[in-house]
């Protein structure tokens, strides 16, 4: 049982991974927001911690930057699908 959690865990860092990587590579996105996401998605192959730990690690510094004024507004959307997953 504790192994089909785990492997869904896995499988929604694995998903958000993949959204921050697409922001990550965006060349239309603001150079600091994708370094920020590039820094969430390190965050979340962290293996050091708990899978719950890097999902809150990488939230709050997504949350931060979901704020800036300078993002736009599909980048955002993005920020916050990362963040749903």
């Amino acid at each position: 049982m504790m192994s089909g959690n785990m492997e869904q865990y896995m499988q929604k860092l694995n998903q958000a991974m993949a959204v921050l990587n697409r922001v990550a590579e965006d060349n239309t996105t603001p150079r600091n927001i994708r370094r920020t996401a590039k820094q969430a998605t390190d965050i979340l192959m962290d293996e050091s911690l708990s899978p719950a730990a890097r999902a809150a690690n990488a939230i709050d510094l997504l949350d931060q930057i979901s704020q800036d004024p300078n993002m736009p507004m599909y980048t955002r959307t993005r920020i916050w699908n990362a963040i749903s997953v």
